[in-house]
């Protein structure tokens, strides 16, 4: 070997044994049940509708605000889907991304942890794109594993577009569509033939938010 190598091997030996001790004070390579402690029992992963400021929305707030009351003893944590939620509607890709990146996360690290879908407006959207889209396209590249499908507990839409198609996530997305409630509020333009503009509003007076988090409930709460 020659002094080279040597000079190498003992420098290759010397980070490895500081990387040992960074791992030991930092926490890294964690025990799995110190990690799953950390992990709620339910999280609401949401994208907020056209022109509203970064968060889960309104309707996302509302949503989550109705849902803590009715799953009393399970920890309830919300996720806010990163996209910019501007005019630019081919963004919507984007925010499909983000959700979907974030649902496999939390299946891998908390995989105990029942997870939600939720959007309003183009924010339904984006859903949309993530549980019927089995392949990449149109910028959105980060297609569902089958094996994370199972890990998604209920699915919850409101004033989606494509529900004004005729076509609602219900019937749209063969894995999902029996666990999605997909909600137009009455004469809502966005979802329906109606011309209530006012009604794509109205989602947190129209009683409809409430019926959302009843639905999510009675998938995420545990069997008896």
């Amino acid at each position: 070997m020659s002094v080279g190598s040597t000079q190498r091997a003992r420098m290759t030996a010397m980070v490895a044994a500081a990387l040992g001790v960074l791992t030991m004070s930092t926490g890294i390579g964690m025990p799995a049940a110190a990690a799953a402690s950390k992990c709620p029992d339910v999280e609401v992963i949401f994208a907020r509708g056209t022109d509203e400021p970064p968060g889960i929305g309104k309707v996302g707030k509302a949503l989550v605000d109705a849902l803590r009351p009715m799953v009393k003893g399970q920890k309830v944590e919300s996720y806010a889907v990163k996209y910019p939620a501007s005019y630019d509607f081919l963004q919507v890709a984007a925010g499909a991304n983000d959700a979907s990146k974030r649902l496999q996360a939390t299946a891998a690290k908390c995989p105990d942890t029942k997870i939600v879908l939720g959007g309003y407006s183009q924010g339904a959207a984006v859903i949309d794109v993530v549980t019927t889209s089995p392949i990449a396209g149109l910028g959105y590249t980060a297609p569902l594993p089958a094996a994370v499908v199972p890990h998604v507990a209920a699915v919850t839409v409101f004033g989606n577009p494509a529900a004004r198609l005729g076509r609602p996530l219900t019937l749209m997305s063969p894995d999902f569509g029996a666990r999605t409630a997909d909600l137009c509020n009455t004469n809502d333009p966005i979802c329906s033939p109606g011309r209530d503009f006012d009604a794509h509003v109205r989602y947190q007076q129209s009683g409809l938010v409430k019926l959302a988090a009843e639905w999510v409930t009675k998938h995420v709460k545990p069997r008896d």
